[in-house]
């Protein structure tokens, strides 16, 4: 296709897809500079992005909480994590001439601002990339529950998750390789199958506002095009 497939969506990037795929922990600032250059050239051809960005490649606040720690602690820690990834990925697309503002749905004014839905649109509306960080600002709730609503909120058009495999399997494709992929999928076969896509109340809300997913490797250079205009990779999750 010679145009874009969508004019605004919302990617999720999971925070291992910026960490060094030996390691998954950290910031790979190669991995990162990739990325946004790959967003860059996105952004050129006029689509909105927005962005929700998660934390595990710092702090894993399930993980934590199944360690003996508090869940709602764990989970404020774990929402520090995704604004320490927010502003790494907003230094790399400024240093690509992108103009970003990162938003977190708890306050701290001096590192970025505040969520407020109708300034998260007008900065798309003026070709700026918008990173939401900081999940829902509770705890309990994951960052794919807070790209779904993200995602609502400002009228995307798709929600885009990027991960390390080339879609959803029935099973985990690297412990499995006869794991099968699938092209195609509703919502509730993603619950019913419990193929873990995203958690339950994500794709609960996609599904009752008909917002189509796609989960594709992000790690693999230019899919993020191709998923936007609108190349048939990765899986697509929408009603039945």
């Amino acid at each position: 296709m010679t145009k874009p497939a969508y004019s605004r969506v919302l990617i999720k990037l999971s925070g291992e897809s910026l960490a060094d795929p030996s390691i998954k922990t950290g910031i790979s600032y190669q991995v990162i500079n990739s990325i946004a250059g790959q967003l860059k050239e996105i952004q050129e051809k006029r689509v909105q992005l927005a962005i929700v960005v998660g934390g595990g490649n710092i702090f894993r606040g399930h993980t934590a909480s199944i360690n003996g720690m508090d869940r709602a602690s764990a989970d404020y820690m774990g929402m520090v994590a995704t604004v320490i990834n927010a502003i790494a990925l907003q230094d790399a697309l400024e240093k690509h001439g992108v103009h970003t503002r990162v938003q977190t749905a708890i306050s701290m004014q001096e590192v970025a601002e505040p969520y407020i839905r109708r300034r998260a649109i007008r900065h798309l509306e003026k070709e700026r990339v918008v990173i939401f960080a900081a999940g829902t600002g509770n705890p309990y709730f994951t960052t794919d529950t807070a790209a779904a609503l993200r995602a609502l909120e400002i009228n995307a058009e798709a929600l885009l998750k990027g991960t390390r495999v080339n879609g959803v399997y029935d099973s985990d494709p690297i412990a499995n390789p006869k794991a099968k992929m699938y092209s195609n999928l509703s919502y509730m076969e993603v619950i019913n199958k419990d193929l873990n896509v995203m958690d339950a109340t994500a794709i609960t809300l996609c599904r009752k506002n008909d917002l189509p997913i796609v989960v594709f490797n992000i790690t693999e250079p230019g899919n993020i095009r191709k998923v936007i205009f609108g190349e048939k990779i990765g899986t697509y999750v929408s009603k039945e």
